[in-house]
């Protein structure tokens, strides 16, 4: 499952590691994933660790991966109109919650925008990146909306050919996943970072928290530390666009879609980082306020009371705007030394 290149980059900070952190890592979803966890005498060896972690991932890959085709939501999405399909409680309970926030942000964040991913050239089925014609695009805009589905018992239904795309949250919900497993094993102190996404809880050995820094594009396209925070039991999930667009005719097209409008977006918002303890929400969440942009997202950011970073597209440069959440949770603007 391929995910989206990230304009705010999330980069571990590790100071003070000594001997006592295993770390290991892989492929997964398309990308990669990252473990960092102190162990103790009571925790399995970390072959076993990792051998756990990753019976996680391909579970779920199993459900929610658009990129092979004996997936369950692979299965569901090739169903004509008027088709159903029994699909497991994981997938109806992350499915509930899409709803939710679907009917929140009136339609902003939609599991449903598989069709336009691919009809613009950003999905597993693309045929290039062009700007589709207004008949094509109203054809396959006529397929998206989760009004179109609804469940008849364990059996997921659909009105329209509408195929799901659970991208916009699978990441946070594999960190989630990811730390009860290791939870489970005695683990009390990790750092999980899946395509990106992760959650820090516990103490390194020193007694330092866990330490990442958000990071912002400069002018001339480099890298630059705009804040580091301290996590102990939140989780950092980041929606960007500036990496994964095309451009034609002068005009660019990112690949961050408008459910509603069946278009990318054309706002100033170019990343928004979002902390919460639940980095479901939060990988969700920051999809929301991507789509919405820098004053529709910031204001239902702050109205719902998010923990929430925004970078903006000023000039040939970026500007930053925390909410009042984010402030409270990591007051100061202080940069990192290393």
């Amino acid at each position: 499952m391929m995910r989206a290149s990230l304009l705010v980059i999330l980069v571990t900070l590790l100071y003070g590691c000594g001997d006592r952190i295993e770390r290991f890592g892989g492929p997964t979803m398309g990308s990669t994933y990252s473990i960092q966890y102190v162990p103790t005498a009571q925790t399995p060896d970390s072959r076993q660790v990792k051998a756990e972690v990753e019976l996680v991932l391909q579970a779920l890959d199993k459900q929610f991966s658009n990129w092979r085709g004996d997936s369950v939501v692979s299965r569901f999405n090739n169903l004509p109109a008027g088709a159903c399909q029994a699909v497991p409680q994981e997938m109806q309970q992350l499915l509930a919650y899409g709803v939710s926030l679907f009917r929140q942000s009136g339609g902003a964040f939609d599991l449903t925008v598989l069709p336009l991913m691919n009809l613009w050239g950003f999905g597993p089925q693309s045929r290039g990146r062009q700007v589709p014609d207004a008949s094509t695009l109203a054809r396959e805009q006529a397929r998206v909306g989760l009004q179109h589905l609804h469940l008849d018992g364990e059996k997921l239904c659909k009105d329209v050919a509408a195929q799901l795309d659970f991208d916009s949250m699978l990441a946070g919900y594999a960190v989630d996943r990811v730390g009860d497993r290791l939870a489970a094993l005695g683990i009390q102190a990790y750092l999980v970072e899946i395509t990106g996404e992760l959650k820090g809880v516990g103490r390194k050995p020193d007694g330092s928290p866990w330490r990442i820094a958000l990071e912002v594009p400069s002018g001339g396209g480099e890298q630059q530390v705009e804040r580091a925070i301290a996590l102990d039991g939140y989780g950092v999930a980041t929606a960007g666009d500036y990496r994964n667009y095309f451009e034609e005719g002068g005009q660019r097209y990112s690949h961050t879609f408008d459910p509603r409008v069946g278009r990318p977006v054309k706002h100033a918002l170019a990343a928004v980082s979002v902390v919460d303890p639940s980095v479901l929400r939060a990988d969700a969440l920051d999809t929301l306020l991507m789509v919405l942009g820098p004053e529709e997202g910031y204001a239902f950011a702050e109205r719902n009371e998010i923990a929430a970073y925004f970078i903006m597209h000023q000039g040939l440069g970026f500007v930053a705007r925390a909410t009042p959440r984010f402030e409270t949770l990591f007051p100061g603007q202080g940069k990192p030394t290393q």
